[in-house]
């Protein structure tokens, strides 16, 4: 019998439904770490709302998301549970009002006439004492007539093609396919945009890489057959493979499992 009235008084907890919805299911936390490439100690302390080494709220919801679906749960019901107990998202940060772009928006400059005029007529007067001490200098010639003011210049000189350096070619960047190898898979990850975790693997299951990305630092992976992928906050992550990038890897806080081959990608 429910003592409160309200239904989240027998809502069990995150990491309770989690584990209840395994149990149910039949799975091990070993089953559900292989599915969901969520590593066991971090399955086992998710279960007992721990969250702590999970590095954060958003891979903590993605750890959420992908347990969720491995064990046939509403993977946004629990989310959406869990930041009601632990702040919910952070809410975005407002646009500055219009008042405060106008204000400081700088008035237009108005044109000095005065220094326009005192300018033209310094240029008038040049002008004409230049024209009489022309029309008075006897070595120099006559005056100068219409005809020479409407003379055309002299043409520049023409520079003989040797001498002309051809532009520079741009550098090639990171992502150049050259000089990788054509029988391996080769996976560039960046944490470009945030940090990310990543955990990759070979065909046979050996774990090649694990662990938390910082932003600005890159893993670079490669092997002769097949590289299985996992990647954590996926929308902050920079991908090459064999030295194309991948345009859009996933959204930001979502984990994304992906597999390459050394023909890949045969779309980008």
């Amino acid at each position: 019998m429910s003592i409160g009235n309200s239904p989240e008084a027998d809502r069990p907890s995150v990491g309770a439904a989690l584990q209840k919805a395994r149990i149910g299911a039949g799975l091990t936390v070993e089953e559900v770490s292989t599915t969901t490439r969520v590593r066991i100690p971090l399955v086992h302390a998710i279960e007992q709302d721990d969250f702590s080494r999970c590095g954060g709220d958003v891979y903590a919801r993605g750890h959420i998301r992908a347990l969720a679906r491995a064990v046939s749960l509403d993977p946004q019901f629990l989310i959406d549970q869990f930041d009601a107990e632990h702040g919910g998202r952070p809410a975005p940060t407002p646009a500055a009002p219009l008042f405060e772009a106008e204000r400081i928006r700088s008035e237009p400059r108005r044109p000095n006439w005065t220094a326009a005029m005192v300018a033209a007529i310094v240029a008038v007067v040049g002008f004409a004492g230049f024209t009489l001490f022309t029309g008075g200098d006897k070595s120099g010639g006559g005056p100068i007539t219409a005809g020479d003011a409407h003379a055309k210049p002299a043409p520049a000189p023409t520079r003989h093609p040797s001498t002309i350096k051809p532009p520079l070619k741009p550098e090639p960047s990171d992502s150049a396919v050259a000089g990788l190898p054509k029988d391996k898979v080769t996976i560039k990850v960046t944490a470009r945009d945030g940090q990310s975790w990543l955990s990759a693997k070979d065909a046979n299951g050996k774990l090649l890489e694990d662990g938390l990305l910082k932003q600005g630092e890159s893993k670079t992976i490669t092997d002769k057959k097949r590289i299985d992928l996992v990647l954590g906050n996926a929308g902050a992550v920079q991908l090459y493979v064999n030295g194309k990038e991948v345009k859009r890897v996933g959204e930001k806080g979502t984990v994304e499992r992906l597999s390459y081959t050394p023909g890949d990608p045969q779309a980008g």
